[in-house]
């Protein structure tokens, strides 16, 4: 009986093992021996399986050799895509995809100058909107109120375009040595004020060191800047030398040439009626930071002769000068130098009458100082 049941095992697992597929690619399994025959009272069917989905066989290694018993494996076949043909955008459940389109911009046919609680301004108005007026609710005066904060804010006002300032300026304080006589000149300014309105004064003269003073000036002008770089100016002058002294009513035009030439322009009209100019400038080129040479011209006119002051008619006197400073401190400068000063027309004939000479070059040295 025991060996009944042994060999109706072995029949059931040989069945089993030849339903089994190849386990080796291009490799076949040896074949199993039939089973002896039993008594058809002693068979035992094994019980049915489910067929198994195939399954996909890799490819085959060539390195591979034949096992025992096995056929040689053929040429490996080459790999086949398993997609090949799908649609892989579309998924199990899902619509296919379409196909892309390129990105729309978010902005197209906006207005992107009006924000969000703002009107929009046509682009012919860009620039020329006027600004909106300052705000008047300030966070401050909740606390401490408005007449406390009114001394802080007018401050801040002032420091920033209504400031008042002063400036004084002595371009030219030097000795002057010259044949016959050494001398002295001087020509200063000053103006006190703001950024757009100021009063200036001015004066200018010369002497003889062994003698009273040839000649004095003093200008007292209110100026206006109408421009970044130039200035209306009118007002009076006082001519304290020479005798006859004369008053004259002052229109004058000063600021920076292009270049930076410091420049003036005046008209005098004197209290006789004398109407005379005055064009002068002068450029300061540097050679190194502290050391400038400083070129000067001034020419004088008179639109009639006027032989109490020994002044002709059209130019009546040019003055030219080239002066070198070292500024020590860029308010402190010491210079030395050298002018031509000449008389022409009938102004040249009045100084010969009066036994001087017309035309001379002389040495100067002097100091430049501001403050």
């Amino acid at each position: 009986m025991k060996a009944f049941l042994i060999v109706a095992l072995a029949a059931s697992l040989a069945a089993q093992v030849a339903a089994q597929p190849s386990m080796m690619p291009g490799m076949a399994m040896p074949q199993a021996k039939p089973a002896a025959p039993k008594p058809a009272a002693a068979k035992l069917k094994p019980a049915a399986k489910p067929a198994a989905a195939p399954k996909a066989k890799p490819a085959a290694d060539p390195q591979m050799g034949a096992m025992p018993g096995m056929a040689p494996a053929g040429p490996a076949a080459p790999a086949v895509d398993p997609h090949a043909g799908h649609n892989m955008g579309a998924m199990p459940g899902m619509t296919p995809a379409a196909p892309a389109t390129p990105a729309a911009d978010p902005h197209a046919g906006h207005n992107m100058g009006a924000m969000q609680g703002m009107a929009a301004v046509p682009a012919e108005e860009i620039g020329t909107t006027p600004a909106p007026p300052p705000p008047t609710d300030h966070a401050a005066d909740a606390i401490w109120g408005a007449a406390a904060q009114a001394p802080s804010r007018q401050q801040l006002r002032d420091e920033h375009g209504n400031f008042q300032s002063s400036f004084i300026l002595f371009n030219i304080a030097e000795y002057v040595a010259r044949k016959g006589a050494d001398g002295y000149r001087w020509e200063a300014e000053g103006w006190f004020g703001g950024d757009v309105n100021r009063l200036v004064v001015r004066t200018e003269g010369e002497g003889d060191i062994r003698g009273a003073t040839e000649k004095a000036e003093v200008q007292a002008l209110y100026s206006r800047a109408f421009d970044p770089w130039w200035n209306w100016q009118i007002g009076v002058r006082q001519d304290i030398r020479p005798n006859p002294q004369r008053t004259f009513a002052v229109a004058s035009i000063e600021g920076l040439a292009p270049y930076w030439f410091r420049t003036v322009g005046a008209i005098f009209l004197s209290n006789k009626g004398e109407l005379t100019a005055r064009a002068e400038g002068f450029y300061d080129q540097r050679v190194t930071q502290r050391l400038i040479l400083q070129p000067r011209g001034e020419i004088n006119f008179s639109a009639q002769r006027i032989p109490e002051l020994g002044s002709g008619a059209g130019v009546t006197d040019i003055e030219l000068g080239m002066r070198l400073r070292y500024e020590v401190r860029r308010e402190f400068a010491p210079y030395v130098g050298v002018e031509w000063v000449s008389k022409v027309g009938d102004s040249a004939r009045f100084a010969r009458a009066a036994g001087e000479r017309p035309s001379f070059v002389h040495v100067v040295a002097g100091i430049r100082a501001w403050f």
